[in-house]
């Protein structure tokens, strides 16, 4: 079926579709995240007797999916389009591919219907229903909404025919490779990145993750093969990462602590060592997070198992240092649940950080363990006691939670 002629070759992923979509070694950024290993932005061809396009790419790798599409069919006999997600690393080069293939329709949600229109000023795009089923010749389609995974517009399609579920989102991850499935690559690293993708994206919305097998089975969604948009088809053994999102949406903290802070002059970085060792002294994990060398989309992926969040600030301009508070902003948006913590730091003449730093914890929900702990200028031995001290007394609250 392939042409031979494209240097951007399709994937076949069934005996019907085809991964169509392109690989991005470059991206660091994905707004906030850091991406270290890149990405990837999936499309999927469905070859049936109406070709139908899944979701399309980043706007400046529309050539590359063109290409590859190229390589199974002429794009001019696609008839379809399904816009699962609006957002633009799906959406960027729609608007180019409508006027490129001239579909008969573009399918979306109804909230896609408005989010495209919106963003792009597209108009007679077809919203399906929750659970609608269409025929395409030789195979069908059942759509069903997911709103909140991660849009208000998400929404899911399946293939009952080859038990292929087009994810968007969901399930996916930010990690650039010459493979396309989860067998080709070493677990550990899927692992990894799936739980960096689900802390620094779907972490906020735990609750709809916990419900989203019971949509699914509602409309007879039971899929064998799971195609997000980010990172590997999970072809193999997608029950895995299937039994993670479970894990991951309980939310159940492990005996494990983040300390995450910055320093000016070192004295909040020796507190934070001491605390560190106050914390495995008595018996629990730890992490301790510099934000000099860690990036808050790590910290947020650190929390994801943890039962304490300690955080750490010098006083400057009588408040906290600018990474801590972007840091914290980052992870309040994320809503983690189910933490104990405390604050500490170092300070001069005034030391307001550390009761902003135990207002904001208080604000997301932290169970602040003990009274925040500030010492001026450079910590004494006295002062660094204290502070494994206080290490001791948090990893005390979470021996009390250890999973039976």
């Amino acid at each position: 079926m392939a042409d031979g002629r494209s240097p951007f070759p399709a994937v076949r992923v069934s005996d019907r579709v085809w991964w169509v979509g392109a690989v991005d070694w470059a991206v660091r950024d994905f707004h906030g995240y850091a991406t270290s290993r890149g990405s990837t932005y999936n499309a999927y061809l469905i070859a049936a007797d109406s070709f139908t396009l899944v979701d399309t790419v980043k706007a400046p790798f529309r050539d590359e999916m063109m290409g590859r599409i190229a390589s199974v069919v002429d794009p001019g006999r696609i008839e379809y389009i399904i816009s699962n997600h609006s957002e633009m690393d799906h959406s960027g080069c729609l608007p180019e591919t409508i006027a490129a293939v001239r579909p008969k329709a573009v399918l979306a949600s109804a909230k896609g219907v408005e989010a495209l229109g919106a963003h792009f000023r597209l108009d007679g795009i077809r919203a399906v229903k929750d659970g609608e089923r269409m025929r395409l010749g030789g195979a069908d389609l059942v759509f069903a909404e997911t709103r909140m995974l991660h849009w208000p517009d998400s929404m899911v399609t399946y293939l009952p025919g080859e038990r292929l579920l087009f994810s968007q989102d969901a399930f996916g991850m930010h990690l650039a490779s010459g493979e396309r499935f989860d067998d080709e690559l070493p677990d550990r690293l899927l692992e990894r990145e799936a739980a960096k993708y689900y802390a620094n994206i779907l972490m906020p919305y735990a609750g709809l993750v916990r419900a989203l097998p019971g949509r699914l089975s509602r409309h007879g969604i039971d899929p064998r093969i799971i195609a997000p948009d980010h990172g590997p088809v999970w072809r193999g053994n997608p029950g895995r990462i299937l039994e993670l999102y479970a894990r991951w949406a309980e939310r159940r903290p492990e005996p494990k602590a983040v300390i995450v802070y910055d320093t000016m002059w070192g004295s909040t970085h020796r507190m934070a060592r001491a605390i560190g060792e106050g914390v495995a002294a008595a018996g629990a994990a730890v992490r301790v997070m510099p934000l000099g060398s860690n990036h808050r989309s790590d910290v947020a992926t650190e929390i994801l198992d943890a039962g304490a969040l300690i955080v750490g600030s010098p006083t400057i301009n009588n408040t906290i240092f600018p990474t801590v508070a972007d840091a914290l902003c980052y992870l309040r948006g994320l809503k983690p649940k189910n933490l104990v913590g405390a604050a500490f730091g170092s300070h001069g003449w005034s030391g307001e950080a550390v009761r902003e730093l135990e207002r904001t914890l208080r604000e997301m929900k932290v169970d602040l363990v003990g009274e925040g702990l500030g010492v001026q200028y450079v910590p004494d031995a006295a002062a660094l006691a204290r502070c494994a001290a206080l290490g001791g007394l948090v990893a005390e609250r979470l021996s009390g939670r250890r999973p039976a």
